[in-house]
């Protein structure tokens, strides 16, 4: 069984995460989901609640949209208040190691605006550095990310082609979980 931490702020609002999480559900139905903002509204993170459901699964999935290049404020206190000395790291802090670590975001502008020469200098796998070192630092195997490009219908995105990305990447996922619970 795998653990997906959902990191989004407000996923009623999200047509692509909120499609995503849809798809998950009905193709992986004993996928947990932990959505980071309906149980801890005001941030108060219970780090021992989210030790144990690490605890109880070999594949965990940090799902969330890309916000000004990095997770959103509710995803990063989590890793801050979760992933504890000793536990996650440390002369006895190894819990994690082996799990999966499978970054899965969503990132409203156009792929062709990531590059060198683009709006935003760097490719989006530049931002992940940091991603990568959590897992590494923690004995977790680190998965390079899965995420797909034109979420946002306010820059011209349709509905529908956002819905049928989402529902690509959902399936991306599912085959990665198939993968590793095998």
């Amino acid at each position: 069984m795998a653990l997906l931490i959902l990191g989004h702020p407000d996923i009623e609002k999200s047509l692509a995460n909120r499609t995503i999480i849809e798809e998950l559900k009905s193709s992986h139905p004993a996928l947990e989901i932990r959505n980071l903002s309906m149980l801890y509204p005001d941030y108060n993170i219970n780090a021992v609640a989210e030790q144990e459901a690490l605890l109880r699964h070999d594949v965990v999935i940090f799902q969330y949209p890309l916000y000004w290049y990095s997770m959103p404020a509710i995803l990063k206190h989590w890793f801050d208040v979760v992933f504890e000395y000793q536990f996650a790291y440390g002369s006895q802090g190894d819990k994690l190691k082996d799990k999966y670590f499978i970054p899965s975001f969503t990132v409203g502008a156009p792929e062709r605006e990531y590059n060198a020469v683009g709006e935003h200098h760097f490719r989006v796998h530049e931002f992940c550095k940091n991603l990568e070192q959590t897992a590494y630092y923690t004995g977790m195997k680190y998965v390079d990310p899965i995420y797909f490009h034109g979420t946002s219908v306010n820059a011209g995105y349709t509905e529908e082609s956002i819905k049928a990305k989402a529902k690509i990447h959902a399936l991306a996922l599912a085959e990665k979980l198939t993968e590793f619970q095998n």
